[in-house]
């Protein structure tokens, strides 16, 4: 890969993930304090993360994969995409701003698959390559959030009661509208040429149900659904918790999850070689319950030490449930089903799981809210911490693979 392919690559996932970061983080807060949303209907637009995450295969399988090339349906994607971000910036109506988040998700899921696509088009050896690349997607996730806290202070207390978290749509649409057209500059990706009939299942991989006759992956598939019940509660309440409890720059202090997102994901092959794959993915869903508790008793002054930690646990919690969650799958499927069995875990956890935990985070948000009108953020973590340790129970009890997946560990 020359030296101008890589840049214009870096750019792309730059960017990519820039736009997520911009505008995603601070959602929570903005649907409180700038559209007065209740936990039910903070739920629903969260959610549609999730129905962006069910319908994305079939953009990709039916359309991207057989009819265009990748990097044009990417730019066409991202360019409606700033439209839609748009409307969402001029939106004073939850009902309204639904409509156009949900079409928003619709369109921006697909893209990350296509923007692995156009990248993994130009390398020889994508095991040495990719990570180099796709780590500049994390720093535009994590400029994202420092450019919102101390660049625009947007996120500030006098921002949020003067209603500026909206610049986030703006700021997310700009970059929409530049990789759009940047889009049509990269590297030609063009579509595979198949005369096979399109499958459904070979889509959403149902193939891979076969999988689960194993006792030891249908108790980490169940498990994976289970664990995105307490995931989409960060997603969902951690900005507006943060932001509440009086902590400044929530925004930019979030991006200490994405730092350490980076940094625990070169440490699973250590975790794996030394610990195997059960005590690596418990040690994941412990951390899960360990934040949580953080949360619930810190606050942000004395304590602020403790969501900084909790934010902080967010590389364990991730990559050592999910990292080594798609590394288990991997292993376990065979090159037959390798593809299927991914795109099962990926509907599972973040279509039905998320779908499930943005849900149940939204009524239990409804539940505890006080008479005035703030809420009991003790319970409404406490809640997920012990659906948490749950799950770790449920998986420690019941998983029982001896088997070794180290010769998998090269692919992370």
């Amino acid at each position: 890969m020359n030296t101008t392919i890589r840049i214009k690559l870096s750019v792309m996932m730059f960017l990519e993930f820039f736009i997520w970061g911009a505008w995603f983080v601070t959602l929570g807060t903005f649907l409180a304090s700038n559209l007065h949303a209740s936990g039910s209907e903070t739920a629903a637009v969260f959610s549609t993360q999730s129905w962006g995450a069910i319908i994305a295969p079939f953009i990709i399988g039916l359309i991207a994969d057989r009819y265009f090339n990748a990097e044009k349906i990417f730019g066409i994607l991202h360019l409606i995409g700033a439209f839609l971000m748009y409307q969402m910036y001029v939106s004073d109506d939850v009902t309204v701003f639904y409509s156009y988040v949900l079409g928003y998700m619709i369109l921006y899921m697909p893209t990350l698959a296509l923007v692995n696509s156009v990248a993994f088009n130009q390398m020889k050896d994508p095991e040495k390559e990719f990570a180099n690349i796709r780590v500049w997607g994390t720093i535009g996730w994590i400029l994202a959030g420092l450019s919102i806290s101390f660049l625009f202070h947007w996120d500030s207390a006098e921002g949020v009661s003067n209603g500026l978290l909206k610049n986030t749509f703006l700021l997310a649409g700009i970059a929409a509208f530049i990789l759009g057209i940047f889009s049509f500059l990269l590297p030609k990706t063009p579509p595979k040429v198949s005369d096979e009939k399109i499958k459904i299942g070979d889509i959403i991989g149902l193939d891979a149900l076969k999988l689960l006759k194993d006792k030891n992956f249908a108790v980490f598939f169940i498990s994976s659904i289970l664990i995105c019940i307490p995931l989409a509660f960060y997603y969902q309440n951690a900005h507006p918790f943060l932001t509440e409890a009086g902590v400044e720059n929530p925004t930019g202090k979030m991006a200490i999850g994405q730092i350490s997102e980076a940094l625990f994901l070169l440490l699973i092959p250590v975790f794996f070689s030394r610990f195997g794959f059960k005590k690596t993915i418990l040690l994941g869903m412990l951390a899960w319950a360990i934040r949580y508790v953080l949360f619930a008793y810190g606050n942000g002054s004395d304590l602020s030490f403790m969501l900084i930690i909790g934010i902080a646990l967010h590389g364990i919690c991730y990559d050592f449930f999910f990292v080594s969650g798609q590394i288990y799958t991997n292993s376990k499927a065979g090159e037959k089903y390798k593809s299927a069995a991914q795109g099962l875990i990926t509907l599972a956890t973040y279509g039905v799981g998320m779908l499930i935990g943005f849900a149940v985070a939204g009524w239990i948000t409804d539940n505890y809210k006080m008479l005035d009108g703030t809420i009991d953020w003790k319970m409404v973590w406490i809640i997920p911490a012990g659906i948490a340790l749950g799950v770790f129970f449920l998986f420690a009890l019941l998983f029982n693979d001896k088997s070794k997946t180290e010769n998998e560990i090269t692919a992370v």
